[in-house]
């Protein structure tokens, strides 16, 4: 094996420090207490500690498994007090160890993600994207597999051992509801997945396009939990197929909402109603249905998210002549994954920056324009960002021919009954720590709790929630509740 100068260029390690500002590090540890992977993983995965390795000993980072373990969430980046890009910095490292055929360390981090992160096969898809580093992604999902089936058989009698201490109801089949059922179910608990829609996965299923997610992939993932011993209910709209507190009745003594956030947040603009405007979660779920979707040659987007990122390539996919992301605030702003807005401006996806919409103009009823108006950056709002505020005077019209709205989107949650507390926003407060809302033994995660996130972010919650609720479970159990 070569010498770290040979496997790991000095001068273009130096300069990736330098335009990174490594050497500005405060070694405050906020990049490891922001990371999801970090409080999974415990001592096995520590950003700050890797860092500091990449800077004295570059040599012993290719070795290291914790190389791969970021899961591109940019949590770290974007609460860093010197806006470090992490997971580009882990980029740089896992292209030199791939490089240079350090494959030992990828191995062990594999055997890792396999035993302590739920759906693995998804999560290297979509957050660990080990093809960035040049590994093929095929080969990868194949060892994964491989993997699981090892040590899926290794557990099972260790599973099977175990005595139940209380049925659970799962209320949504996306990443959180699938990751707390499966850790739940792997612990020995009975548990059903109560989901809305005619399919399972949720989010997984509805929001995220197929050529970032094959559907092939997400059957498999479920299969494999419901060999674990899940039972899943489709087609079961809590308050309306089920009441919430008929779930108590059917003898669940915990319950758990991973609702998601489903709806999509109303653009007030003049309009809306125009032919050829969509919301963009409807755009996605029809186009992950197989259904016709009358595309327009010349796309454009409103809003500034992932959800906004995913309907412009898949508009691009579909055949889209021109897409064009409007924003009103400026790049840095921007909330959409940077890797993905990379990929995006990569494949000829336009995005205007400080930019909004005033209205929609249409001839015979169809879409034909977008009436803007350029922005500046004033004071931060509510948020912490700095508010788009219009120029005046600066008004122009863009053409297109359809126009995708993704403003954002909300958890709708009116099945839940009024002793369960609910945020200003509209999601369910938790306990930051257990997850357990205002209601003893119900427990909520991911979107409904945070609002829109990262699959990864999604199953730390459902990892946490389901260590809350075996303890709960325990308790009761155990006459201390």
């Amino acid at each position: 094996m070569g010498s770290s100068e040979s496997a790991v260029s000095k001068e273009a390690l130096e300069r990736l420090l330098d335009v990174e500002k490594l050497k500005y590090c405060f070694e405050c540890g906020i990049c490891t207490a922001s990371c999801s992977m970090a409080e999974m993983l415990g001592d096995d995965y520590n950003p700050r500690e890797l860092l500091e390795e990449i800077v004295l000993s570059p040599k012993t980072v290719l070795n290291s498994q914790g190389l791969w373990f970021c899961a591109w969430c940019y949590r770290c980046h974007s609460r860093c007090p010197q806006a470090l890009r992490l997971p580009e910095i882990f980029l740089f490292m896992r292209s030199a160890a791939v490089k240079h055929e350090y494959k030992q360390s990828f191995e062990k981090a594999l055997r890792k993600i396999v035993k302590n992160i739920p759906l693995p096969l998804i999560t290297s898809l979509v957050c660990f994207h080990p093809e960035r580093a040049g590994l093929g992604k095929e080969q990868v999902m194949q060892r994964i597999e491989e993997i699981r089936r090892e040590w899926s058989r290794t557990k099972r009698k260790e599973r099977l051992a175990k005595t139940q201490t209380g049925k659970v109801a799962v209320i949504g089949s996306g990443p959180v509801g699938l990751a707390v059922a499966y850790e739940l179910s792997r612990k020995g608990q009975s548990v059903t997945v109560y989901e809305a829609l005619p399919e399972l996965g949720g989010m997984l299923r509805k929001g995220i396009p197929e050529y970032r997610l094959p559907k092939q992939v997400l059957a498999k993932e479920i299969a494999f939990i419901r060999d674990v011993g899940v039972e899943f209910r489709t087609n079961k709209r809590i308050g309306k197929d089920l009441l919430f507190e008929d779930l108590w009745k059917e003898g669940y003594k915990a319950i758990f909402i991973g609702a998601g956030a489903h709806r999509s947040q109303n653009l007030k603009i003049e309009g809306r109603e125009f032919d050829g405007v969509v919301y963009a979660l409807d755009f996605l779920w029809d186009s992950n249905s197989g259904k016709k979707i009358g595309l327009g040659k010349n796309v454009v987007v409103i809003g500034g998210g992932n959800v906004a990122v995913d309907a412009a390539r898949t508009a691009l996919y579909l055949g889209a002549e021109e897409v064009t992301i409007l924003y009103r605030r400026s790049r840095d702003e921007m909330p959409a994954n940077l890797w993905e807005v990379k990929e995006a401006e990569d494949q000829g996806i336009k995005i205007e920056f400080l930019v909004s919409p005033k209205k929609l103009l249409a001839e015979k009823g169809k879409v034909c324009a977008v009436e803007c108006v350029r922005t500046q950056l004033g004071e931060p709002d509510e948020t912490g960002r700095r508010r788009a505020v219009p120029i005046e005077g600066s008004e122009y019209k863009r053409e297109t021919d359809m126009v995708i709205l993704a403003v954002g989107e909300v958890p709708d949650l009116k099945f839940l009954p009024k002793d369960i507390e609910l945020k200003d926003d509209g999601t369910v407060w938790v306990n930051p720590i257990t997850l357990e809302t205002s209601m003893p033994g119900v427990y909520a995660g991911g979107d409904a709790v945070a609002g829109p996130a990262s699959v990864i972010e999604a199953i730390r919650d459902g990892k946490r929630a389901a260590e809350s609720i075996e303890n709960y479970l325990r308790s009761l159990k155990e006459g201390r509740h």
